[in-house]
């Protein structure tokens, strides 16, 4: 529920601050004085659309808030997106600079619009003054009555299974047109992967080949350094190195002890001594495996040479073919599943299937819900001084779409004994605000939306059919929250609360206002909505006698 709303230099409102109650609300005043104002101030702390013209003239920027009391709906959203707080509920706040620039607040945690929307989607639902003029368009009334039967999940389901069958449809003509580029290109491909299957690289393969290639081809001058280095460590004809150090070892050793000052030499030795040794065993084992092989380097040039080949040819490192060959492998085998006409055909029936089975599943929803909302609609056209009327949605069938296979028709008979008509052919002015009017109460019963506003929706009827509107909208406020702009006492008088908005000029610039109005209050609003300037004694009293029904 919408607990405050604060503006500021908006348009031609300077400050306003306004605290709401549940129920029924409405705001009346004066053409031209701001009524709609605070809907769209509202809008736009909730995400819409907004530029540096509704900052007011001369100030540096307009700044909207509103604050929701807590509902489960929100309190999971904002947990969600890591914006509650402790108190509950959403602080919602929207500026604009005079240079358009937007900044856009939940709960002090800076946000995109987009998220203001998503969150404002749930909190409130708003229903402008021009939403009859929507309804003679077929979207408007299919999506009007998908969103009214929650069939949004099977809606989106149909769309999915359309573009995906639609894709593959495309698929299928394009090779069909283009078959013949189809087979060159596959050729290429499988010429391709034919020869980087016969090399059968492997990964890591080019470093270990090159390695083996630099020790068999300096073979020779690696087993004559390496028995060199085995020879002069310990098998030279002189006294070899590993003698010597054995032997400075034993003779260090008898002189500390006379002397211990030379025990750290003794110490540095001895580890040498041992290094050295390991180094015996390390080349002897070494020469052991190094050998001469001729024919074992000339099958390894050859292998070299093959693998630089193929990567001069297909323009890419050699260790990267064994990737390159799975790249070229798969795109292959896309080909070959897309240029499989018989395949592909089978495919796109199954595909076909699948969408007119979701489609069907839809059209079923959507008959049941058009009868309930039909029938419930023509229902509130007798209330609404529409008797005998009757409203009926028809499911027109058509080509299959991306929104199912069938057109949503709205149908209205104004007249008992009269056959229902497209709504756009056969409804006056009035009788479509009426019209309009039911359906936005009906569907709003159906919401989970804790907040509903009406902008004016109550044009083009008045007299009795605007005390019946007033009471549709009175009783929709006993089970959440409703806030109505309106120029009809009949639906003003039933309200829980009254606002009243007014314009005064000051210092040469036009300034709206906006006032909650206490009984005496409410009594001459309501007269001057019935009365016009001259307000009277009798227009006073048919004040009193409308806000006391």
């Amino acid at each position: 529920m919408l607990r405050t709303l604060s503006i500021r230099d908006f348009v031609i409102v300077e400050a306003i601050e306004l605290e709401f109650s549940s129920g029924f609300s409405v705001f009346t005043g004066e053409t031209g004085a701001g009524k709609s104002i605070l809907i769209d101030a509202l809008a736009l702390a909730l995400g819409g659309r907004g530029d540096a013209s509704v900052v007011r003239e001369g100030a540096p920027k307009a700044d909207i808030t509103a604050e929701f009391s807590a509902c489960p709906e929100l309190d999971a959203w904002l947990a969600e997106n890591e914006c509650a707080n402790e108190e509950g509920g959403a602080l919602l706040r929207r500026v604009i600079d005079n240079a358009g620039r937007s900044k856009a607040f939940i709960n002090g945690i800076a946000a995109t619009a987009t998220q203001l929307r998503e969150l404002g989607e749930k909190l409130v639902d708003i229903h402008g003054q021009h939403a009859h003029q929507s309804l003679l368009k077929q979207d408007a009334q299919r999506v009007l009555l998908d969103n009214q039967a929650g069939l949004q999940d099977e809606v989106k389901a149909v769309a999915t299974a359309y573009k995906t069958w639609r894709a593959l449809a495309r698929q299928r003509e394009e090779f069909e047109t283009n078959a013949k580029n189809v087979l060159l290109e596959r050729e290429r491909l499988e010429w391709q992967v034919g020869e980087l299957e016969k090399l059968s690289v492997k990964p890591g393969e080019w470093a270990d080949i090159s390695n083996e290639h630099s020790r068999l081809s300096h073979a020779a001058s690696l087993i004559e350094g390496a028995q060199d280095a085995l020879t002069l460590i310990s098998e030279s004809d002189s006294v070899p190195m590993l003698s010597q150090l054995a032997s400075l070892n034993i003779r260090i050793g008898k002189l500390v002890d006379l002397d211990a000052g030379l025990q750290p030499v003794l110490d540095a030795l001895e580890p040498a001594r041992i290094q050295l040794q390991e180094a015996v065993y390390a080349l002897n084992d070494y020469l052991s495996r190094v050998e001469l092989d001729p024919a074992r380097l000339r099958e390894v040039e050859t292998r070299l040479e093959n693998i630089h080949s193929a990567s001069r040819k297909f323009h890419v490192a050699a260790d990267d073919l064994p990737q390159e060959l799975e790249t070229l492998s798969a795109q292959l085998k896309q080909l070959a599943d897309a240029s499989d006409l018989d395949a592909l055909r089978a495919q796109e029936e199954k595909l076909k299937v699948a969408y007119v089975a979701a489609a069907q599943k839809l059209s079923k929803a959507r008959a049941k819900a058009a009868k309930a909302l039909s029938d419930a609609v023509t229902v509130a056209m007798q209330e609404l001084s529409m008797t005998g009327g009757k409203f009926a949605i028809a499911l027109q069938p058509c080509e299959p779409a991306s929104y199912g296979m069938e057109q949503i028709e709205f149908m209205v008979a104004a007249h008992a004994g009269t056959t229902p008509r497209p709504l756009a052919k056969v409804a006056s002015g009035g009788e479509l605000a009426r019209i309009a009017l039911a359906i936005s109460v009906i569907t709003s019963s159906a919401t989970a939306t804790p907040t509903l506003i009406f902008d004016e929706v109550d044009s083009g009827i008045g007299g009795g059919v605007a005390e019946v509107v007033g009471r549709l909208l009175r009783k929709l406020g006993q089970d959440r929250q409703v806030l109505c702009v309106t120029h009809l006492p009949q639906v003003a008088s039933q309200a829980n609360q009254h606002f009243q908005v007014s314009k005064q000029s000051h210092n040469g610039k036009t300034l709206s206002s906006i006032d909650a109005l206490d009984d005496h209050a409410r009594v001459e609003e309501i007269a001057r909505m019935l009365g016009g300037l001259e307000i009277t004694a009798t227009t006073r009293s048919h004040a009193r006698e409308l806000l006391a029904t």
